[in-house]
């Protein structure tokens, strides 16, 4: 289960006096009145989700674990992020399952693209596009490069039953493409928005394809939603977590910077970037998300955090007991002189960095806050997902914004298509 261990400039006092405000705004989310209430499917999702579709996606995720060897995800943001980083920290960088999981659609490199391409030529491989209009840049490339290459050497049966789109429910040119292609689909909900939308089939499905445990996942998510609504301030973590965001943001840490200890929850703090930064990024206002990895990041950024210019503080989520762990080997000759931990476990070594850069950074006037699992499965993740959604909602209303629109994104979109010559830019 979680646990919150916020910084020490985090008094009761504080979090005291945000109380009128988080109660109201708790009030707006709860009952969709705030900015972007168009946008708050995701509030009750746990409990609202259709049971009807979630049982279709695990029949077809069987097919897919059955008969492919890759599954390419085709999205971008939040059409991609919240699956890749469940799946990365659930089943590991170098996961050994039977059915390989890469990423397309998300970038315009043309040296990733082809590579990826190439690499596909050989491989039974399905697909999952995921974009709610069908019109994304970046996702309509990708897929158009791998239909065709799907188209080139299959049937048309085949490739039918090949691509699995998750689109809006009744329009967009995915949706019609998949109306007259007959692929198999999933519903992207009008009132959930990318970067809200991991617990939907935008997740599920690719999770459920890489055997993961998405009723377990929904069910953290579930528990998440229901402590978090009848929770006091005084004791609700999620809340806590909000209100000391925008503490640090109104007396001079302008940057949050999220830690993790293992490498394959790297793409988690890139989840939580897309998932703040987007969301809070408005009106010149809003907190700047950035992340690291440690130990390997301290041998980096470990000497600005320390002692360089004083505009961060840190939350970092911590897994208490690891999936798995390593034995350090006594040596005889000792030339390392690592002989003094031999017999240790890495996972003794990893918590003490952890203790140690946690004392030196406080020590050096670096706000920390630790946000604590038990084990990291798929309820817990859940659970972590739900948190983080509804603290951002919380945080950004704080700012009083609106969490849900990302008007600034369209900027470099229409200077894009201009200089590409698309008609009407």
């Amino acid at each position: 289960m979680l646990d919150l261990k916020l910084n020490k400039l985090i008094n009761e006092e504080i979090i005291s006096s945000y109380q009128d405000q988080v109660i109201s705004i708790d009030k707006m989310i709860k009952n969709k009145t705030g900015l972007g209430s168009d946008f708050l499917g995701w509030v009750d999702w746990p409990i609202n989700y259709d049971k009807d579709e979630l049982r279709r996606i695990k029949k077809d995720a069987q097919y897919v674990r059955d008969n492919f060897e890759v599954l390419v995800v085709c999205g971008i943001g939040g059409s991609y992020l919240g699956a890749r980083s469940a799946i990365e920290a659930l089943k590991g960088l170098k996961s050994p399952d039977k059915l390989e999981i890469i990423f397309m659609g998300q970038t315009f490199s043309p040296n990733y693209i082809a590579q990826a391409l190439d690499y596909l030529r050989d491989k039974k491989f399905a697909v999952n596009v995921i974009s709610k209009s069908g019109t994304t840049t970046e996702t309509s490339i990708s897929f158009r490069l791998l239909k065709q290459l799907l188209e080139s050497k299959n049937t048309k049966e085949e490739v039918k039953k090949a691509i699995y789109a998750t689109t809006d429910k009744n329009k967009g040119a995915l949706r019609k493409l998949s109306d007259i292609e007959g692929y198999s689909t999933y519903v992207l909900p009008s009132d959930i928005g990318g970067r809200y939308s991991v617990l939907t089939a935008v997740g599920l499905f690719p999770l459920a394809c890489a055997g993961i445990d998405v009723d377990a996942m929904l069910l953290g998510a579930k528990e998440a939603r229901d402590v978090i609504q009848k929770t006091p301030l005084k004791e609700n973590k999620c809340y806590q977590y909000a209100v000391m965001r925008d503490y640090m943001y109104r007396h001079d840490k302008p940057v949050e910077m999220y830690v993790t200890y293992e490498p394959q929850m790297s793409q988690i703090s890139e989840w939580l970037k897309q998932l703040f930064g987007e969301s809070e990024g408005k009106e010149q206002k809003g907190l700047y998300p950035g992340s690291a990895t440690f130990s390997t990041d301290l041998h980096s950024l470990g000497q600005f955090i320390q002692e360089g210019t004083p505009l961060l503080f840190e939350t970092i989520i911590k897994i208490l007991s690891p999936h798995q762990d390593v034995i350090i080997p006594f040596d005889e000759g000792n030339l390392d002189g690592l002989n003094y931990i031999a017999g240790k476990n890495l996972a003794y070594v990893n918590q003490k960095a952890f203790e140690g850069t946690l004392k030196a950074h406080e020590d050096g006037g670096v706000p920390c806050n630790v946000i604590y699992l038990d084990k990291l499965d798929a309820y817990n993740l859940g659970y972590l997902f739900y948190f983080f959604m509804r603290a951002c909602a919380m945080s950004a209303y704080l700012l009083d914004v609106n969490p849900f629109n990302q008007p600034g994104v369209e900027v470099y979109k229409k200077n894009m298509f201009h200089l590409l010559g698309k008609k009407g830019f």
